[in-house]
């Protein structure tokens, strides 16, 4: 049985800054209890991630961004068939889109957190500010979910 949130936190461990989604799912792994909380971890959102958004209560996905005007931004998600929608990897409103096609059910509410990050490059590690970054991401994560009443936004 699914657990009723799901964290999934998506990027390349290999490229830098694009590490972001994992290293929030390592940290919130050590300081928060999972009894409610599922961490998923992937290089990118596929068609049949669809399916892991089923009997959810809430879902946030978590990654890293050259967009990002801030350190770090919340933002409530919709359904929308993007460019992405056809593409090797989906964006999370794409993968949203294809969950409510397959499985005709209602979206829990959904987030993205966005990480801003600037260095891709393989075989590197965090650059300095998408670390400080990363660190204030984590804290309001570990604060959001640790709440029961922060769920209901």
């Amino acid at each position: 049985m699914s657990k009723p949130v799901l964290v999934f936190g998506y990027g390349n461990p290999s490229r830098g800054d694009d590490a972001v989604g994992p290293l929030v799912l390592d940290y919130l792994a050590e300081h928060l209890d999972l009894t409610r909380i599922e961490l998923l971890s992937d290089f990118q959102l596929q068609i049949e991630h669809a399916l892991d958004l089923q009997n959810r209560e809430l879902v946030v996905f978590v990654d890293a961004s050259v967009d990002c005007p801030n350190r770090f931004a919340f933002t409530p998600l919709t359904a929308a068939q993007d460019q992405s929608y056809s593409s090797h990897a989906l964006s999370p409103a794409a993968l949203l889109q294809v969950y409510q096609t397959i499985c005709k059910q209602p979206l829990p509410p959904c987030f993205l957190l966005s990480i801003q990050a600037e260095a891709f490059e393989l075989g590197t590690g965090l650059s300095e500010r998408c670390a400080d970054n990363l660190e204030q991401a984590c804290r309001y994560m570990e604060q959001f979910l640790s709440q029961p009443n922060s769920r209901v936004i």
